[in-house]
């Protein structure tokens, strides 16, 4: 069987429990062995005091015969209580051995039981045992809160695909409802059927890439994702070529655009989530779309500008709010997983995410890059 690592992060804390102080300093140097921590009480209120206190405490050594409160009320409160039910108790006694009060001890939560006067070699072999457990423990609990970033972060990477595909897809299936629709009304030339098949089988290819890319991007972890250098200006004309933007909604790349040391993928999606929803809810007969920047020392600030209808400063509130609409628009619902997605990947890069908006006004979203 293969225990999970067992490397301690935090001491092994012992809380000794004894009305006799000079027991306490007995048991304590027995099994002080250089990197265990003690914590002393001489009292039971004394001790549920300390276990409620210290949540780091991983055994408890109690004396049963104490005045006001005795070991076995001790155990009894602390395990009707959430915070302190799964320390492990070791009663330590000098009354009677026979079935019946051992079996009491038990019953009340104790683990283990040893008789006084202690055997030195028995009691620091069972203490021994306990902290193996408890760091078995530890590891445990730490590999369950790993698993659960892990769940995370897959939880998110799936609404990311889900996501950046949605958009091209549409794309895609418009541009074959026009070609069916113009089929139906109208014949099609073979010159223009000839531009149609070639759009439709370029979206194929890039759809075909960004799928394997993501899967490459999902076997590694962020460490081993590669940086690469990117040509933002190509890169942003891949990206509007997959995106479908309408004849009336016209797309201007700002130039000089940046070569950048990077991740491909991460900044492809930021500008395919913000091209994307500008696209999506401009409401102009003739819309613009304008994508430029500006170097910032050792980072680049772009920017994607857009003439649509801006948005209200409730609007604004609701924007990176997961699962809330953004109330952009009642012809389409928005989960805000894009622009949740938008942001977290910024924040990677150590930037941050500006909306300068207004209704009427369109809105410009500026984001920092660094360049390697």
């Amino acid at each position: 069987m293969t225990f999970p690592s067992t490397k301690q992060l935090i001491p092994f804390t012992i809380l000794l429990v004894d009305d006799r102080p000079e027991n306490l300093l007995v048991l304590e140097e027995l099994l002080d062995n250089g990197s265990r921590q003690f914590i002393k009480a001489t009292s039971g209120n004394e001790a549920l005091k300390q276990a409620l206190k210290n949540d780091q405490i991983g055994l408890i050594m109690l004396d049963v015969q104490m005045p006001d409160m005795d070991g076995f009320e001790v155990a009894k409160f602390l395990k009707t209580n959430q915070k302190t039910r799964d320390i492990s108790i070791i009663f330590v006694t000098a009354i009677s051995k026979d079935e019946q009060y051992v079996m009491k001890g038990f019953e009340e939560g104790a683990v283990d039981y040893l008789s006084k006067p202690l055997d030195s070699n028995i009691t620091k072999a069972k203490v021994n045992v306990f902290e193996q457990l408890w760091l078995y423990q530890q590891a445990l609990k730490r590999s369950a809160t790993e698993l659960a970033i892990i769940n995370k972060q897959l939880e998110k990477f799936v609404y990311i695909v889900a996501h950046d595909l949605k958009s091209p897809l549409t794309g895609l299936i418009s541009l074959l409802h026009m070609v069916e629709g113009m089929n139906e009304s109208q014949p099609i030339s073979q010159q223009d059927l000839a531009h149609y098949l070639a759009d439709l089988k370029d979206a194929g290819y890039h759809l075909s890439s960004m799928i394997s890319t993501i899967l490459e991007y999902s076997r590694q972890s962020a460490d081993q994702q590669a940086s690469e250098v990117i040509n933002v200006s190509e890169l942003l004309t891949q990206t509007i070529h997959l995106l479908f933007p309408p004849k009336h909604i016209q797309i201007n790349i700002i130039e000089p655009m940046p070569l950048l040391f990077t991740k491909k993928v991460k900044l492809q999606q930021v500008f395919q989530n913000l091209l994307s929803n500008a696209i999506k809810y401009n409401d102009k007969a003739q819309g613009r779309i304008d994508i430029g920047c500006t170097e910032k020392g050792d980072s680049v600030e772009f920017y994607v500008r857009d003439n649509g209808p801006g948005m209200t400063s409730e609007q604004q509130t609701k924007l990176f709010r997961l699962f809330q609409p953004s109330g952009h628009s009642q012809r389409e619902s928005s989960t805000g997983i894009g622009l949740n997605i938008l942001k977290m990947l910024v924040e990677e890069q150590g930037g941050a995410l500006k909306v300068v908006t207004a209704p009427g006004e369109g809105c410009t979203v500026l984001f920092n890059w660094r360049k390697r």
